[in-house]
């Protein structure tokens, strides 16, 4: 139905892109990503991408506007190239929290992003553990949502601990329960409330025994620390033994490093959907890779094979 395989690294990720080339077993085709003295970018292309099916893999790092733009002017410029489908592989997504109006007057960007993804002619998406799972519904064009939840539990499985699985919060509670069935572990989860009519919520209590157990704390994503920090803070106090987090998407926003460095964490577990520089890469932190199910997705989607045997489902 369409040609070969394309690949297209942005400046977002290009580390995570080459694994994913190596692991499918083809070059990442060579384009030119130019920024002039204005800040104004243009992408050219080293050669015709007509016919093709083509995979821009673009995380949203910082520089975030920047990143997203780049995506945006590499769809449009494939698209005026003729290829034969494009396909946004953006292993972090950006405003997957701004998914609803919580508040009065605030917009819903990550709906807004969705709509700039399709306007500039992107085919199809792929993405993992999407923040929220309704920004899903956000889009018209198709896509898959995926998850390093497989990655990260078999991880944790290997270490054959005697532990408890915990969630920073109520939201996190569905997939924990995922996590826990997985590794047949029991589940609890910390509550966290707002104070008063503040914004800034504190956690206040443990439902759930951790005395005496190991706990692996899981979250979709570490930003600042807060959330991670009370809630080590909190099974510590409860009893615990040593705690180990795993995370998906490493955004590690300052005070991030300095927080989790103080931590009594024994190992953060996470992966490289964004690129980790030096300085805040932490001694006992492990980077898994998702470029195996990425490349693996990228090729059943060229083949038109199901996704979801890969997960039984």
């Amino acid at each position: 139905m369409y040609g070969d395989i394309k690949l297209f690294a942005g400046s977002g990720c290009p580390e995570l892109a080459k694994k994913i080339a190596d692991y499918i077993g083809i070059p990442l085709s060579p384009w030119d990503i130019i920024q002039f003295p204005n800040d104004n970018i243009m992408v050219r292309l080293h050669g015709s991408v007509r016919g093709q099916d083509v995979y821009i893999i673009q995380s949203h790092t910082r520089p975030v506007h920047r990143n997203i733009m780049e995506m945006l002017i590499a769809i449009d410029c494939l698209n005026r190239d003729s290829a034969g489908r494009i396909t946004v592989v953006c292993p972090f997504m950006a405003y997957a929290q701004s998914d609803k109006k919580d508040q009065p007057r605030i917009p819903i960007t990550a709906r807004l992003l969705a709509d700039m993804i399709e306007v500039a002619g992107a085919d199809r998406w792929m993405t993992i553990d999407l923040h929220s799972g309704q920004i899903q519904g956000f889009y018209k064009i198709p896509g898959d949502s995926l998850t390093a939840f497989h990655i990260i539990a078999s991880y944790f499985k290997q270490k054959n601990l005697d532990a408890v699985v915990v969630t920073p919060d109520l939201g996190y509670a569905k997939r924990g329960r995922n996590y826990a069935a997985e590794l047949d572990l029991p589940l609890a989860f910390v509550e966290k409330r707002r104070i008063g009519n503040e914004a800034k919520r504190e956690a206040l209590t443990l439902i759930g025994e951790v005395v005496g157990k190991d706990v692996i704390i899981v979250d979709d994503l570490v930003d600042t620390g807060g959330s991670i920090q009370q809630a080590v803070t909190l099974v510590k106090e409860r009893g615990a033994r040593d705690v180990y987090v795993g995370f998906t998407h490493p955004i590690l926003s300052n005070p991030a490093t300095e927080r989790l460095g103080s931590l009594p964490v024994k190992e953060y577990v996470t992966t490289d959907t964004l690129p980790i520089p030096p300085e805040k890469l932490l001694p006992n932190m492990t980077v898994l890779t998702v470029a195996e199910l990425l490349g693996e997705v990228i090729m059943r989607t060229h083949e038109g094979r199901s996704v979801g045997e890969l997960f039984n489902e």
